[in-house]
């Protein structure tokens, strides 16, 4: 249905007329109705466009107080959300938390501090170039997942932090008719600090219904030395018991890299160490290297993208990760690890959406 639905399109139907209706929202149209953009009288541009007026770039963002819950957009449907660009003078993104409602349910379908929605969890910025998410210089987090809704979309922005914050956005949807089987985008945040010896750390768990699981962000700070990827991710789907029905063979390997992402270890002649990569479906674009006097603990930024090859499940789906590491010893032994794990689950379901575990306080999410 690409391109006859006006959901979106590709290069191989960009050209195909549709009767869908291409609407905008940011500061300057917080409704996104037709013919009502840059008409504000007042906003945090205002005072720059003083000699200039109305229409000059009066409203391009909103200031967000400690503790405010803002309203970002709420459309009436059907339609999708196609793009969303989102700037902000604060780097404490684990303070911001993105949410988004369909279809006037209760509970968020989406509940993400909104660094590590866009991969970006460690508040420093990290270059990301993939078909999903997009991170540019100087801090634009832009997201492509297509997010279909038939009643209604709500997004709301929550300030956590003690100071206030200057907030830029734009998402741009379309208003036009949704096929029966398009699902509805999930996301979901869960953080384990320290993870406790010998345990499994769980991504995503208590999803009801038929859909399809689609990525993995995480952002995992190492608490030992050596190395730390060695654990197995594993997809439990439709009543599976106590073995999956897709096991991986180690981390790096699940987001496509390969032996300790380190080209030396296998070619003498190539630099030795971690090496960034960012790539349309898979990447490890943030390394945070100790300084060797304040930051203790090596810390990585992951993304992958079942963009492709997407997990399909009828009923339900658990999927956990292994914190696993090497033991140093002349006969080496597996170490489980107890390290600083964060992670975002990404996956298209039906509704309703089972209520998420609960988020936990700011200092709870703070990156220590």
């Amino acid at each position: 249905m690409v391109g006859f639905s006006g959901l979106g399109m590709d290069m191989g139907t960009l050209s195909r007329l549709s009767s869908a209706k291409t609407r905008s929202i940011s500061p300057e149209n917080f409704t996104g109705e037709k013919g009502r953009g840059g008409m504000a009288a007042e906003g945090t541009g205002a005072i720059h466009a003083r000699e200039l007026g109305r229409g000059w770039k009066i409203s391009p963002s909103i200031d967000m107080e400690p503790g405010e819950l803002r309203t970002l957009a709420d459309i009436e449907g059907p339609g999708a959300i196609q793009q969303m660009w989102m700037v902000t003078n604060s780097q404490k993104w684990r303070s911001l938390i993105l949410r988004i409602y369909w279809d006037g349910q209760e509970h968020p379908s989406v509940e993400v501090p909104l660094g590590d929605f866009f991969a970006n969890g460690w508040g420093i910025y990290a270059h990301v170039s993939s078909l999903a998410v997009c991170v540019n210089p100087g801090r634009a987090f832009n997201c492509y997942w297509e997010m279909p809704f038939r009643e209604r979309a709500r997004i709301t922005l929550e300030n956590r932090d003690g100071e206030p914050c200057t907030v830029y956005y734009q998402f741009n949807y379309t208003l036009t008719e949704v096929p029966e089987d398009c699902a509805y985008f999930h996301a979901q945040f869960r953080r384990t600090n320290p993870l406790p010896y010998g345990e499994v750390y769980t991504i995503l768990d208590g999803v009801q219904g038929r859909g399809h699981y689609v990525g993995t962000y995480m952002a995992w700070g190492v608490n030992n030395n050596g190395w730390w990827g060695e654990g197995e991710i594993k997809f439990y789907m439709d009543g599976d018991g106590e073995f999956p029905t897709i096991c991986g063979t180690g981390t790096e390997d699940y987001f496509c890299g390969g032996y300790n992402f380190d080209p030396g270890s296998i070619d003498p002649r190539k630099p030795g160490g971690y090496t960034e990569y960012t790539t349309p479906y898979a990447g490890l674009p943030q390394i945070i290297r100790p300084d060797g006097l304040y930051n203790a603990q090596q810390r990585f930024g992951l993304y992958r993208w079942h963009i492709p090859d997407p997990i399909r499940f009828e009923t339900d789906l658990q999927v956990t990760i292994q914190a696993l590491g090497w033991r140093i010893e002349k006969n080496r032994r597996y170490l489980p690890l107890q390290d600083d794990i964060a992670s975002v689950a990404y996956w298209y379901q039906t509704l309703p959406t089972a209520p998420f575990p609960a988020l936990g306080s700011r200092d709870a999410l703070d990156v220590i």
